[in-house]
């Protein structure tokens, strides 16, 4: 198993909020802001790595017939942890993140892994898994949060950015404008990671060989 792999798959090439399109409501509920959008990302990012830590430790364990439950309470303990710092910490972040940091234990993401992933595989790649499907999500919110924040108060991460002639929109802090650039950064990274499709032709045929045979056949009757 490539470890790389692992790890770079949830950036991009399945990335869980632009290619898969899981958590949803978190990212249209705090991208109002890129900062809030790295601490919603952030703080998912950890509890995904941690919850997907110990259930990979703890999957032999756990039986199937509550596993889901079990997953759901491992999240919660981390989710608890993460509301706990903020609270203490960052009590401005935690405020503007408001039910969605806790929401973050029901997050499909999280329980998508758990239960793809962490579940099935060993330690190392359960935690390379989950710290690359974070920091997918991650970036994603940044990306959505700058657009929005730009566009709607001429600010990015707070600071200004806009001359004073440019008006800001103030759609794109609203619902509305969530969704719109949400549904642009999907579009563009959907145009950006499109392969290219393989010519038609002899060269592509499986039945190549075959054919050559035939051909040859022919021409020397």
């Amino acid at each position: 198993m490539s470890y790389m792999k692992e790890f770079t798959k949830g950036l991009l090439k399945e990335n869980p909020n632009l290619v898969m399109l899981l958590g949803m409501c978190p990212t249209l509920a705090v991208t109002t802001m890129a900062q809030n959008g790295l601490g919603m990302g952030l703080a998912t990012t950890f509890v995904l790595v941690c919850s997907n830590l110990v259930i990979s430790l703890l999957k032999k364990f756990i039986p199937d017939t509550v596993r889901l439950p079990c997953f759901i309470v491992i999240i919660a303990g981390f989710v608890t942890f993460v509301s706990i710092m903020l609270d203490s910490f960052l009590p401005e972040l935690a405020e503007a993140l408001g039910v969605f940091l806790s929401l973050i234990t029901v997050n499909c993401i999280i329980l998508g892994r758990a239960e793809m992933f962490a579940c099935k595989n060993k330690v190392i790649p359960s935690i390379l898994d989950g710290l690359g499907m974070g920091l997918g999500f991650t970036l994603s919110l940044i990306v959505v949060g700058s657009i929005r924040e730009l566009l709607g108060t001429g600010k990015i991460f707070g600071l200004t950015v806009a001359p004073d002639f440019v008006q800001p929109m103030t759609i794109f802090i609203l619902p509305a404008g969530g969704f719109f650039t949400l549904g642009c950064v999907i579009a563009i990274l959907g145009v950006i990671t499109k392969k290219k499709p393989k010519t038609i032709g002899c060269e592509n045929c499986p039945s190549q060989a075959v054919c050559k045979q035939f051909n040859d056949q022919k021409e020397s009757a």
